[in-house]
């Protein structure tokens, strides 16, 4: 098993690229169950939940090519309905094959899903939209088993604001008969970027981006070419890592226009944020003052990044408060941080920090993907050496992090436990 071992102390410098983003690839590649001919995608990020995607959908029929950052898919001889434990397990937006494929095939059969241990994440909200476009649903042995002889358009009104609810609904409602509205939608930028995929393969939809998304249901979707969004938390992560350890480094291939909230926070720590159409500049020459977030739906602070911000508040200077509003179990990274000398105090929901001269090397465990990512941003200001085990979690949602931070001047490199 790979952990990462990281020799604290060195401020950042230089220019790298920023991926395409994980949370918007992985439901634009189920898009691909909506049509029979060919959907050729570019910005495509090598990680291991694209890697499972691609084994799920083969399973599925779906044929796909895969060279760099494009993939090629070919839908048009899905083989089965059925999207098994033993891929859904490991990646909770296995989910996201329900509403393609009930749409188009007009049945599935797809697990429950796993994914991270941060909380609970219930798939009820896709349920019950489904169910009110006229599906049939049951749930037999841990199988969401859905069957309709065609979707029918209707309004449909979420409990809660469900990123991956909002995305199933509205590739269902692509091939449903009439229109369907969905209220209380998620307006994060990933649900935009699936919108533009949607609409560039024929479907008609309006309002993505907003809490009201119209979807006119269409016969069939054609083949199309897309390319991914690039990946908001893997850049807002790469400047918290400027922000804790100093140094001034510029993002390429950015959607600044995507992270107003990460990059106000940033601001706030003292940190002097450039901004063009595609890149990001920042500039850290003191130590980072601490700061309050409250972790909200987009266009709020994301909870994806609240790690990463923990992490720059444990040596920033002052105290910060962390409110998690979103995922009931999300601290877990707080016990980690503390083994490094961090003083973090949680109560419930609630998380205080108080900023400490230094941080000091030692054996840490990632819990998820994100508290991955705040551990490897705290190991680059610690004094000594910082391990980071159970990196499998950070490699499902960033691409060659160890790589990128090297080309920076981080002493970061990949080891075998």
């Amino acid at each position: 098993m790979d952990r990462l071992r990281v020799q604290g102390g060195q401020r950042l410098a230089g220019e790298i690229p920023v991926s395409g983003a994980k949370n918007a690839a992985l439901p634009i590649l189920c898009a691909a169950l909506l049509s029979t001919q060919p959907l050729d995608l570019d910005n495509v990020p090598r990680l291991h939940d694209v890697d499972t995607a691609l084994r799920l959908l083969s399973q599925l029929g779906v044929r796909s090519h895969r060279e760099g950052h494009r993939v090629q898919l070919d839908a048009s001889a899905v083989s089965s309905v059925e999207a098994p434990y033993d891929l859904v397990k490991t990646m909770r937006a296995s989910i996201l094959v329900l509403g393609p494929l009930v749409a188009r095939f007009g049945e599935a059969r797809v697990s429950l899903p796993g994914g991270c241990a941060i909380g609970q994440r219930p798939v009820d909200q896709h349920i019950k939209g489904l169910q009110a476009m006229g599906a049939s649903i049951t749930i037999e042995h841990g199988y969401v088993v859905a069957s309709a002889k065609r979707l029918k358009g209707t309004r449909i009104v979420t409990d809660m604001v469900t990123v991956t609810g909002t995305e199933n609904l509205m590739m269902a409602a692509t091939l449903a008969d009439g229109e369907t509205v969905i209220e209380n939608a998620a307006r994060e930028p990933e649900v935009v970027d699936l919108a533009a995929a949607l609409v560039a393969m024929g479907a008609r939809i309006e309002g993505a981006g907003t809490d009201r998304i119209v979807v006119h249901g269409v016969q069939a979707l054609h083949g199309a070419s897309h390319r991914v969004m690039p990946d908001r938390i893997e850049a807002g992560t790469f400047l918290c890592a400027v922000a804790a350890a100093g140094g001034r480094v510029t993002l390429t291939r950015a959607q600044p226009s995507s992270m107003d909230a990460t990059l106000d926070k940033l601001r706030e720590t003292g940190a002097v944020i450039e901004c063009g159409t595609d890149w990001i500049r920042i500039d850290v020459q003191q130590r980072a003052r601490a700061i309050n977030l409250r972790t909200a739906p987009y266009p709020g602070f994301a909870t994806d990044m609240q790690a990463q911000f923990m992490a720059v508040n444990c040596v920033a200077h002052g105290t910060g408060i962390i409110t998690e509003t979103i995922f009931e179990n999300r601290f877990m990274h707080a016990l980690e941080l503390q083994r490094l000398g961090a003083d973090i105090a949680i109560e419930g929901n609630t998380a205080v920090i108080r900023g400490v001269a230094g941080l000091s090397g030692a054996a840490v465990m990632a819990t998820d993907l994100r508290a991955s990512a705040g551990l490897v941003v705290a190991g680059l200001v610690a004094e000594g050496e910082t391990l980071v085990d159970r990196i499998y979690h950070l490699d499902r949602g960033y691409e060659q992090m160890e790589i990128k931070l090297a080309a920076l001047g981080a002493r970061i490199e990949r080891v075998r436990a």
